[in-house]
């Protein structure tokens, strides 16, 4: 598997997502085509449990992404309640994507 690297200047989008009591900066990379290949993560308290996990988890992310995993595979990976909403930010931030894209066909 060979890793696709992100190209120096990308189109991204920066938006707050609110978890629980927690609100996130989120943001997230694109390659030329549209497709996801960073996540970013970050709460308002540095170095708290919440921002360290969170930013962790992103960091992961990105790295799957860029390595092919698709979207999708992601999404449904994660946890979510019973009613299917997702349970932390990084999956709030994979839905995001997946509603900002749906009607542009994701790869």
């Amino acid at each position: 598997m060979t890793r696709e690297i992100l190209p120096a200047r990308r189109r991204s989008e920066t938006f707050d997502l609110m978890v629980g009591n927690i609100r996130y900066t989120a943001t997230f990379g694109l390659y030329d085509d549209g497709r996801p290949g960073e996540l970013f993560i970050d709460g308002l308290k540095a170095g708290s449990d919440a921002q360290v996990n969170a930013r962790d988890a992103a960091v992961l992310m990105s790295i799957a992404l860029q390595y092919g995993a698709p979207v999708d595979v992601l999404r449904h990976a994660i946890s979510r309640t019973p009613n299917g909403a997702p349970q932390g930010p990084v999956g709030m931030l994979l839905d995001r994507f997946a509603e900002i894209t749906a009607g542009e066909g994701e790869p």
